[in-house]
C-alpha cells in the first residue's frame, strides 16, 4: 500500500488554490466531477497529492499538525516557505526530555521539525530526513516491479561497470556506489556514470 492522496478541508477553494500554487506546488486538477469541484496539488518531489475537501469544516485553529512534508534541509525549506509569505514556527527537535529548540544537533533524520498552517488552519510539519529507514526508498527514483527486473538491472550495471574498469585500468573498490548510481540514472533517464 502507498499513501497517494490525502484530503484536507478548506473554506475557500480559490484562496486555497492561490496559496498552494504560491508555494510552487503542481496543480494536477481543477475540475467538476459529479457536481463537486475537485482541486488537487502535489508538492515538489512528493509521491502523495492533496485534494481539497471543499465545504468541509476547516480544522480548528490550534489543531496539532498531522500532515508531514519531508525535506532534506529543514533550514532551507523553512526559509523558502517564509520567503513565500508563510508563517512558520521555529525549528525544534525531540529529546529524551521532550522538545528542544533548533534542529537536532547531530542532524539525525526524522528528528528536526517545524510547524506551519495554511489559511484554513490545516497544520503541517516539515520533517528533515536525509537517511531513510530501511524500506523507505524514493520509488520515484528507483523502482523494480519484480526480482527479475532488479536482477536484469544489476546485470546491465555489471556489464557497464566492467567497461568502466577497463577504461580506468583498475579495479573499482567502490563498485556498490557505482552500481547504485548507474541503476538509479537508468530508471530516471539521467546520464549514467562513465
Amino acid at each position: 500500500m502507498k499513501l497517494e492522496v490525502i484530503t484536507i478541508p478548506v473554506a475557500d477553494p480559490e484562496r486555497a488554490k492561490a496559496f498552494y500554487a504560491g508555494l510552487g506546488w503542481r496543480l494536477d486538477a481543477d475540475l467538476v466531477l459529479g457536481g463537486s469541484r475537485a482541486i488537487q496539488f502535489t508538492p515538489p518531489g512528493s509521491l502523495c497529492s492533496i485534494h481539497f475537501g471543499i465545504g468541509s469544516p476547516p480544522t480548528p485553529e490550534g489543531t496539532p499538525p498531522g500532515l508531514f512534508l519531508i525535506v532534506t534541509d529543514i533550514e532551507k525549506a523553512r526559509a523558502d516557505l517564509i520567503a513565500r509569505g508563510v508563517e512558520v514556527g521555529p525549528i525544534f527537535h525531540r529529546t529524551a526530555d521532550g522538545v528542544a529548540d533548533g534542529p537536532d544537533p547531530d542532524r539525525n533524520s526524522y528528528n528536526s521539525l517545524a510547524a506551519w498552517s495554511d489559511p484554513d488552519g490545516n497544520g503541517w510539519l516539515l520533517q528533515e530526513i536525509v537517511n531513510r529507514l530501511p524500506g523507505r526508498i524514493d520509488s520515484g527514483i528507483t523502482s523494480y516491479s519484480s526480482v527479475a527486473d532488479l536482477a536484469n538491472a544489476m546485470r546491465r550495471a555489471s556489464e557497464a561497470h566492467g567497461e568502466h574498469e577497463k577504461r580506468t585500468g583498475q579495479a573499482d573498490a567502490n563498485w556498490p556506489d557505482w552500481y547504485a548510481t548507474y541503476m538509479a540514472s537508468e530508471q530516471s533517464g539521467a546520464e549514467p556514470p562513465k
